[in-house]
């Protein structure tokens, strides 16, 4: 008998509903690890459907110190109104993080497919001449993010590096793995070094391994960097980490459009191929 969609989809959605987001995230906390909540939805064209999202993150941050939940928030720009106009989308920003602010929590802006890269860029140093309270995910495949990262460390920003999940054509993207991983490697390294507040956002033992031997040779706190991975993905390593006194944070996404962000997982990893098919077949 084949399972239901979202049945498999569990493995890396927490569930449909911020209930079940939040309960994910208090297992976490249970555990000493931080989250990020992420209501899953992107390329909104309405804009009706774009205030939506945007009243949503609120209410997300409402919930999440009504309910005292160490967590803060991603959002996709084009899930609120980027797909649709830049000024648009940055007036609905400015509402979530003026909401964040109020709760001293933190919002990351999510970095999408490149015909995104730079508004998104542009809204994030907006947004950045206003608050502290906001990071921005920067995706080591892309040839510009090193100058992008340099921008960054000058206006004192903070990163979650990641290695990036969109399909890219080889004119602005690395499509190696191996030359990904290193760009990656000489981003983070940059970023520890200037004492830019960094989110490791990999699994890769390999590069969280050379991230731990350099931050030790380095002497860089604790309190400037964490390991960032995605829900349902290494936890066996996230509480290691977490045990050994690291900042981990798991990024916890939910919602009903959960299908892009689940095809970009399966696309990523051949594990989570195997995972999926497993239980589809299975009797």
């Amino acid at each position: 008998m084949i399972k239901l969609p979202l049945f498999f989809a569990r493995r890396f959605v927490a569930g449909e509903t911020l209930a079940d987001a939040l309960s994910a995230a208090r297992q976490f906390n249970s555990k000493g690890i931080h989250t990020t909540l992420d209501h899953l939805g992107e390329d909104v064209t309405n804009k009706r459907k774009a205030r939506k999202a945007t009243k949503t993150y609120i209410s997300i941050l409402d919930n999440i110190h009504k309910h005292n939940i160490d967590a803060n928030i991603s959002v996709k720009l084009s899930q609120i109104g980027l797909a649709i106009a830049k000024r648009f989308a940055l007036r609905q920003a400015s509402q979530i993080l003026r909401r964040a602010q109020k709760y001293r929590l933190f919002v990351e802006i999510d970095m999408e497919g490149s015909r995104y890269t730079q508004d998104t860029f542009d809204i994030f140093f907006d947004l950045l001449g206003r608050s502290k309270n906001v990071m921005l995910a920067v995706q080591a495949y892309l040839y510009r993010s090193e100058d992008d990262v340099k921008k960054i460390i000058t206006k004192k920003g903070k990163v979650r590096l990641v290695k990036g999940g969109y399909k890219e054509p080889v004119s602005i993207a690395f499509v190696e793995k191996e030359e990904t991983n290193r760009n990656y490697t000489i981003l983070m390294k940059m970023l520890l070094q200037r004492r830019v507040f960094l989110a490791i956002a990999t699994h890769d033992e390999k590069i969280i391994e050379e991230a731990r031997r350099f931050i030790k040779r380095k002497k860089i706190s604790k309190n400037m960097f964490e390991f960032e991975m995605l829900y349902g993905i290494h936890r066996d390593l996230q509480e290691e980490l977490a045990r050994e006194g690291y900042k981990v944070s798991v990024y916890v996404p939910y919602g009903r459009e959960w299908f892009p962000y689940f095809w970009r997982r399966l696309r990523e990893r051949k594990e989570n191929l195997l995972f999926v098919l497993k239980h589809l077949f299975r009797k």
